[in-house]
């Protein structure tokens, strides 16, 4: 939620999962972010000493070399505000439909400014702040939307004819980006074969911005 805390976990990301991948590189995407937070210069450090720096067009870029060749990583990267937790949650009678559903409004809703931060862009364990059962856990799985706990949950809002829910958590740099996608999200997940298309909603316990699907009904532009 802070810089030193983003710079570390996109230090961990670049490293674990960027570095190791065949054939990347790793640019800056906010070249006029006004505060940054090092990458290259601290990945310099699996070169091992045989790490070398160039400076292009003013910005320095490090390179790592690895087994394939080199690794291309720029010396520091741009951080800004973005807005955090936007979803859809996505259902139809089986598996099959609804992850295909999901699927096409993920493919949909991925552009510029936008992170779907799960793998694949989906979630299959959506969940709830706290649990009912223990304190100490911060959250549990979201017994209201979970179709298998349908008979068992009074409130749940699961409805007849669904059996399986997928979610999408989608961030972006703006209000703006994150309304956008879901809403192109909305509508290729109905386009798909979706039969149930709600959200989960935290009561502003997890950040002040709220988008409602009832705003989001228009096609999005082409």
């Amino acid at each position: 939620m802070d810089r030193d805390g983003v710079g570390k976990r996109v230090l961990d990301r670049v490293g674990q999962c960027v570095l190791t991948c065949p054939t990347t590189a790793c640019f800056d995407g906010l070249r006029e972010a006004e505060r940054t937070v090092p990458l290259g210069k601290a990945l310099r450090h699996f070169g091992d000493g045989f790490q070398a720096s160039k400076v292009i067009a003013g910005q320095r870029f490090w390179r790592i070399p690895v087994m394939e060749g080199e690794f291309l990583v720029t010396d520091s990267v741009g951080v800004g505000r973005g807005v955090g937790g936007g979803n859809l949650v996505i259902g139809a009678p089986d598996d099959g439909a609804a992850l295909a559903a999901t699927q096409a409004a993920a493919d949909a809703m991925r552009g510029e400014g936008i992170a779907l931060p799960y793998p694949g862009g989906i979630v299959r364990s959506g969940s709830k702040l706290g649990a009912l059962t223990a304190t100490s856990v911060p959250a549990s799985t979201n017994h209201q939307m979970a179709p298998t706990l349908r008979a068992q949950v009074p409130d749940t809002v699961v409805p007849e004819g669904v059996g399986s829910m997928f979610e999408i958590v989608v961030d972006g740099v703006s209000e703006g980006a994150v309304r956008q996608a879901m809403r192109r999200g909305l509508h290729a997940a109905a386009a798909a074969g979706a039969t149930h298309i709600t959200a989960a909603n935290f009561g502003g316990k997890l950040g002040e911005f709220h988008f409602p699907l009832s705003e989001l009904r228009d096609p999005p532009r082409s």
